[in-house]
């Protein structure tokens, strides 16, 4: 992160010939909102006072109390390496305030940094945050369109030429090195057409923003190499989908406290782990955001469908990399890439920050593969199931004050109102499963 100031961002649009400038926010549904502006009206965005309706955007206000103020966070500058036809084109990840000139606590970067704050009241400095997120890759036909042909029938970590994605990977690696990220790996996942891109660890704010630039920058360039990059969970039945798991570690200054030399897990990262079990139903509405998510939570295609953990198996929902030092993390692999990421980074944050507060006892580690485990044996075992729809983890958020109070008033009212209405929409549809099934025999 860069501390850049007014004058370090007026001297780069002069010598980088820069000519718009794009304020980016995210809004409910953790989608990119943009109002761009020519450098003309630099000054003006410098000094906060560019405005925008906020009654256009899902979960921010009502129409009586529009207008917003974007508050750009000047450490997020970055000049993107296309679309210099125009003269080159930067960015500005923003806040967003009210007209008093208060922060308004619906947008979810404001709320993230509610939690952070929350964070360094209890000592820790840092919530470090390591995303893996996939996303698949289809042809488009002569009009542009995606369609529902993957563009290859590759698998996981295959070579060229079956990887067909090869060169679309390296492209966006290019561009987000360009942008300043530091890219660990990529490669080919299990499914056909199925990329994974990692890069670096991030501080939580950081990390929310670069998984919201990842997003952009990784559908902007597979477009350039006419192809269409989807992070929708299950989008081809039958095959893997698309996750984002989570790699999680909190510090005190240089110090990984979830580090014990004499033990897996240092008793603070057990209670942080703790914490999460504990409120893992509830975190599954904000990780697992949309109808299409619990197609992939399903047994059978190495996404988790129980509440548990280990250092042995992927099966749970927790695992516990060997790694020790700066390096020891937990991995929450229930994520998928259609979350908002500053409200899931804020509530798993805070689900943590509960456990360490309360000391819940931790279920004990499970080193069997929990599919191959009987119905009785799982009970015994503590091991309960995760919500198999949108609407049962919907009712479990109904029933987790804490993660409400994690997400806020505003935002827990604005999230149930979309996500009810999104299920209620999928209820009405009949598909063609449905159809094939039900029509020849009734």
């Amino acid at each position: 992160m860069h501390n850049y100031t007014a004058e370090d961002i007026t001297k780069m649009v002069k010598d980088e010939n820069v000519e718009f400038i794009c304020l980016m926010f995210t809004d409910i549904n953790g989608i990119i909102k943009n109002v761009e502006v020519p450098v003309s009206q630099l000054d003006k965005v410098l000094a906060n006072k560019i405005t925008f309706d906020g009654s256009s955007i899902d979960g921010f206000t009502r129409i009586e109390e529009s207008d917003m103020l974007l508050h750009p966070d000047l450490s997020t500058w970055l000049i993107f390496p296309w679309g210099e036809e125009h003269g080159r084109v930067a960015r500005l990840i923003c806040d967003i305030y009210k007209t008093d000139g208060t922060p308004f606590e619906g947008d979810p970067r404001v709320n993230l940094k509610r939690i952070i704050k929350k964070m360094h009241d209890m000592g820790y400095t840092h919530f470090n945050i390591g995303p893996e997120p996939e996303f698949f890759l289809f042809n488009r036909n002569e009009h542009g369109n995606p369609t529902l042909h993957l563009n290859d029938d590759g698998s996981y970590f295959d070579f060229s030429p079956v990887d067909l994605g090869v060169n679309v990977r390296k492209d966006i690696v290019l561009g987000l090195e360009k942008m300043g990220f530091e890219v660990e790996a990529s490669h080919h996942e299990v499914a056909p057409g199925q990329q994974e891109i990692d890069f670096k660890y991030q501080d939580a704010l950081e990390a929310a923003d670069s998984i919201e630039t990842f997003k952009l920058v990784v559908k902007t360039i597979a477009k350039e190499h006419g192809l269409y990059a989807t992070f929708m969970p299950k989008p081809v039945q039958g095959i893997n989908g698309s996750g984002m798991h989570i790699n999680m570690s909190l510090f005190k200054g240089e110090d990984n406290i979830f580090d014990d030399e004499n033990d897996m897990l240092s008793d603070t990262a057990k209670q942080f782990l703790s914490g999460i079990l504990k409120h893992a139903r509830a975190l599954t509405a904000v990780n697992n955001p949309t109808v299409n998510s619990y197609k992939r939570l399903v047994p059978g295609y190495e996404a988790p469908t129980y509440i548990a953990w280990s250092s042995k198996n992927r099966s749970p929902l927790v695992r516990v990399p060997a790694a020790k030092g700066k390096s020891k993390r937990i991995e929450m692999r229930s994520v998928d890439p259609t979350t908002n990421p500053y409200l899931a980074i804020a509530c798993i944050l805070d689900a943590g920050l509960d456990g360490i507060e309360s000391n819940y006892d931790l279920m004990p580690e499970v080193k069997d593969n929990i599919y191959e485990m009987s119905e009785d044996k799982r009970r015994d075992a503590g091991i309960v199931d995760l919500p198999s729809t949108l609407h049962n983890s919907l009712k479990a958020l109904r029933k987790d004050e804490y993660v409400q109070q994690s997400l806020g008033k505003g935002l827990t009212n604005s999230f149930f109102a979309a996500k009810n209405a999104e299920w209620a929409r999928y209820q009405q549809t009949v598909s063609q499963w449905e159809r094939d099934t039900y029509m020849s025999q009734y």
